[in-house]
């Protein structure tokens, strides 16, 4: 039986389809560090295809080859070496790795998270402390805070600093690249940067509790006008995070709708890391007993 010509078709038209449509996610990078690292994503799939395609046709070559109507295919049962066979499935592998091993060296020193991003233009800072489970976002040079809610500027590096509150958690958003993991009493670094306007989904990529599957929060990258009127309006907020009332909302385990600080104490970042650093934390009724950050834990990752 023969194999209807519409059925190869068929079956790629929906994945090509599903491809096509994608607008959004790591296939759709909107900063420098998310199509880096889709480059790297697609040469990887290249390589993979330059053994998978030529063993595939080998296969069907083969099979249709040697099937039992072929008269003119030798039956060679004593036959057990060639070496240009032998060179062959050897240097084709070892040519694979060592391309794939270069690929992952070089984008391992050039997209490491710490490393700043080169730009005429001043990054911003913002501070992020994951909590139960929310994401708490600092600007410690313009004195405001979000829940929830990151405001940057196109075009423009931003240097977060990291950290947890609770457990650790990973901080993702995907168009921009680069997840990082953040751990209660230590700090992660990283820096990412939106090309154009747009509102992208950042998440949690940490499985952390209940709550989980509901920790997310928009990006809303902007002009510097657009910006500078986010900042403003953040600012005519009364509400005031003190090292009081941070302390209550670390304690409030549950899920927060998008809410803006109008003031910061000077050094909430740090104490985020304090009492993270000197708690005795130990799995909540929320948490289910999966997992708890560590009693102790010092220093920089």
């Amino acid at each position: 039986m023969r194999t209807p010509r519409t059925v190869l078709p068929a079956t790629l038209l929906p994945l090509a389809a599903g491809l096509g449509g994608c607008h959004e996610g790591v296939l759709a990078p909107a900063g420098p560090i998310g199509g880096a690292e889709n480059q790297i994503l697609w040469e990887t799939v290249g390589a993979m295809l330059l053994v998978v395609i030529p063993v595939i046709a080998m296969i069907l070559a083969f099979a249709w080859w040697f099937r039992a109507s072929n008269r003119r295919a030798a039956y060679r049962p004593d036959w057990s070496y060639s070496g240009k066979i032998e060179f062959t499935v050897w240097m084709v592998p070892v040519l694979l790795i060592l391309f794939l091993a270069t690929l992952a060296w070089s984008g391992s020193h050039d997209l490491d998270p710490y490393r700043p991003l080169k730009s005429d233009r001043k990054p911003i800072r913002v501070e992020v402390v994951s909590l139960d489970w929310k994401w708490l976002f600092i600007y410690p040079d313009y004195g405001v805070a979000s829940v929830n809610e990151l405001a940057v500027p196109a075009g423009t590096p931003v240097d977060f600093r990291l950290t947890s509150g609770t457990v650790m958690n990973s901080f993702f958003v995907p168009q921009l690249g680069s997840q990082i993991y953040t751990m209660a009493g230590m700090q992660t670094r990283l820096s990412l940067q939106a090309d154009r306007p747009g509102d992208y989904r950042g998440l949690s990529a940490q499985f952390s509790g209940d709550g989980f599957s509901d920790m997310r929060f928009t990006v809303r990258a902007t002009d510097a006008a657009g910006f500078d009127r986010w900042i403003a309006a953040a600012r005519t907020s009364p509400s005031h995070l003190d090292n009081a009332a941070y302390d209550g909302l670390a304690a409030t385990h549950a899920v927060a709708a998008p809410t803006r600080f109008g003031a910061v104490d000077t050094g909430l970042f740090d104490h985020a890391v304090a009492a993270a650093t000197s708690s005795a934390l130990r799995p909540t009724s929320a948490m289910n007993g999966v997992m708890c950050a560590p009693r102790r834990a010092k220093g920089t990752l």
